[in-house]
């Protein structure tokens, strides 16, 4: 869902937190009310100042309350340490794969007129989709208009989500989706890639050729949008992400680490080897060793593509389980 920006806020809660708004809920009081209506005027005339239309500023505007269970939401996000052995048995779990695997099955033509139009691996798209938001069976159920628009009212992160809810506005005012569709995560965070507005604005393509960028309902936007925001990262074309390796008990955990780069013919001289025994390829390609649970745990080879996906969500554990699950489907 990108720190704020990109973080799969959708993950990281249970599903009940994340089903939506059960009905607006309104300030607990009338200096509340009116402070929330000054605020959407202002929004309103920035709006007009940006070129958004009066009717869609109506639309989405009028009648407009803050969400309490947002605001409650936000400002509960759990607070736990989570192992990588529990975060794979989670989101790499039999049900998820077998379920991408019939995306893969069912939509192979169109991986491909994406993979060759984006230069994309087919198996990172169908990761993040996957983990998002389970191939688009879970998007979340907020209005982003009104989440966003809450977030930036109460204040603590408010030109974040001021800017995020200017976008939202931009998004209508293109005609891209409506106001009751555009739904997402309690941060606004939209559709099957789980993309903020500002980031749809960025990356969302209409890839079927209906004049709509429609993240939420056709699956050739999804797929190539997911791909266009990893190529906008800085995707290398042709190049794995990573790959599930074995360090030895002896080698010294200071080299472990994103920041630190060798090729993998360094790495074999220090004894890592594939994940199934195998030596590592002579190759100058670089590579940091993950060990996500620290020494004595699962290693992996992350490559510069690890940290393409992570622009899409900041999280070792996320870019590994993206790759681990591309592999799996693809395999």
């Amino acid at each position: 869902m990108m720190s704020i920006p990109r973080r799969s806020f959708l993950s990281a809660l249970p599903a009940a937190a994340c089903l939506g708004a059960a009905g607006m809920v309104f300030p607990s009081s009338r200096a509340e009310a009116q402070d929330f209506r000054g605020f959407i005027a202002g929004v309103r005339a920035e709006g007009r100042r940006a070129g958004i239309s009066d009717t869609i500023l109506a639309q989405a505007l009028n009648n407009l309350s803050p969400n309490t269970r947002v605001i409650e939401l936000d400002r509960k996000q759990p607070e736990f340490t989570m192992t990588w052995e529990r975060y794979r048995s989670t989101r790499l779990s039999e049900k998820r794969i077998a379920a991408g695997r019939e995306q893969a099955a069912r939509n192979a033509q169109l991986l491909m007129q994406v993979e060759n139009a984006y230069g994309v691996d087919r198996g990172v798209i169908l990761g993040i989709w996957g983990l998002e938001t389970n191939y688009g069976a879970f998007q979340g159920g907020f209005n982003v208009i009104e989440a966003t628009a809450t977030l930036a009212w109460e204040g603590r992160r408010a030109s974040f989500f001021r800017a995020e809810l200017m976008a939202a506005l931009k998004i209508l005012n293109h005609g891209d989706i409506t106001m009751p569709r555009m739904q997402g995560s309690y941060a606004g965070a939209m559709g099957q890639p789980q993309f903020m507005p500002t980031s749809f604005n960025r990356y969302a393509v209409d890839f079927d050729g209906d004049g709509r960028r429609n993240i939420w309902d056709s699956v050739p936007d999804v797929l190539a949008s997911i791909a266009n925001y990893l190529l906008k990262s800085g995707w290398h074309q042709g190049q794995p992400w990573g790959t599930q390796a074995i360090a030895p008990a002896t080698i010294d955990p200071s080299l472990a680490g994103r920041e630190n780069r060798l090729s993998l013919a360094e790495w074999a001289r220090l004894g890592v080897t594939l994940g199934n025994g195998q030596r590592l390829p002579a190759s100058p390609l670089p590579a940091s060793l993950i060990l996500p649970d620290g020494p004595g745990g699962e290693a992996f080879l992350a490559y510069p593509n690890f940290n393409v996906i992570r622009r899409y969500n900041p999280s070792d554990f996320y870019a590994i389980a993206v790759g681990m699950i591309g592999d799996m489907v693809m395999a």
